[in-house]
């Protein structure tokens, strides 16, 4: 195949450095999401499915997960 120029009305438009790092440290975390999650699915195939008892219920990841994000927020008048 040959590589032609785009036509001029499909030309990318560029973004500023500070909207170009903040797209990349996303994909970066995304990218680190991604992976740890793979790990932890390669994991139980090789090594099946955690006790009950290892695991933490999912009421409990939920509330910690709340309070984390009640943290980061300000207080409503």
């Amino acid at each position: 195949m040959t590589e032609q120029p785009a036509p001029a009305e499909h030309v990318r438009q560029q973004l500023e450095p500070a909207a170009a790092d903040a797209v990349r440290a996303y994909a970066a975390r995304t990218r680190a999401n991604a992976d740890q999650l793979a790990a932890v699915l390669e994991d139980i195939a090789e090594n099946g499915l955690p006790s009950v008892e290892a695991c933490t219920p999912w009421e409990e990841l939920r509330e910690t997960h709340l309070a984390r994000l009640a943290k980061q927020r300000p207080a409503v008048a």
